[in-house]
């Protein structure tokens, strides 16, 4: 199994919905279950609505499926490669179908971003208030959930930032804090709470993922002797705790 070959990302989603589940498309294309579940959550963090939903238990013993808002994606990106010429037409006097094309290009360019940190969300800023050096931007990224970030009046300025514009907010894995007192008070602005769907232990730490309920996720890396304190595991509730200081946000060019 080709562990380090490229994942076609939209070919993976196509496989999980007809073979309902990420571990059977991953071997279906050649490539390890980590490979494949990590480009799936990285996709999902960075689309306005969840792509993928998960079923666990009956009699099936659970699995993985598309939305139908990932299914419209899917069938959106396929007609744009095989119907150029559609696309065309709809320059010509259809602005729905112009609409449609210009949402599917925006969604493949989400995609497309690479960057080191684990964890990428896309989101709508609610909020910019400036200080004398610093400005806190409030991003809604979906569920009910949002993220503060604390960065410089001139990164603001930079990037542009206003409300109701779009922008990503990049999280490095071993920022985020994992507690499963919900009740706990901390100094970190920002509170993700859900239930722990991957906990895997390493040489010295692990990484755990904690998927939350509007259908994004965050991963966090912490150590092995935190996850046996805590009782992590798949199906414990958590909450990542992040500082917003610890919060980086870009937008597209």
């Amino acid at each position: 199994m080709a562990g380090g070959r490229k994942i076609d990302r939209l070919q993976l989603l196509e496989h999980i919905d007809a073979l309902g589940s990420i571990n059977a498309a991953a071997k279906a294309l050649g490539v390890t279950y980590k490979a494949a579940w990590e480009a799936m959550e990285a996709i999902n963090n960075l689309s306005e609505h969840p792509l993928l939903e998960r079923s666990t238990g009956g009699k099936g013993g659970g699995g993985t499926r598309l939305t139908a808002h990932g299914r419209q994606a899917v069938t959106l990106f396929r007609d744009l490669e095989g119907e150029f010429q559609a696309f065309l037409r709809a320059m010509g006097g259809e602005p729905d179908g112009l609409a449609t094309y210009y949402q599917a290009h925006q969604l493949m360019r989400r995609w497309q971003m690479k960057t080191s940190a684990r964890n990428q969300f896309l989101g709508r800023i609610q909020r910019v208030t400036k200080g004398a050096v610093n400005a806190e931007v409030i991003l809604d990224i979906g569920g009910g959930d949002t993220l503060a970030a604390i960065i410089t009046n001139t990164s603001v300025e930079h990037l542009g930032l206003a409300e109701n514009m779009e922008a990503f907010a990049l999280v490095k894995a071993p920022w985020v804090i994992i507690t499963t007192d919900e009740s706990l008070r901390t100094s970190a602005r920002n509170r993700l709470c859900g239930v722990v769907s991957h906990c895997t232990e390493g040489a010295v730490n692990g990484e755990v993922v904690v998927d939350l309920p509007g259908g994004k996720s965050v991963a966090a890396i912490v150590t092995n002797d935190s996850i046996r304190s805590l009782g992590l595991k798949v199906g414990v509730r958590a909450c990542a705790l992040i500082k917003a200081s610890h919060i980086i946000l870009a937008v597209s060019a």
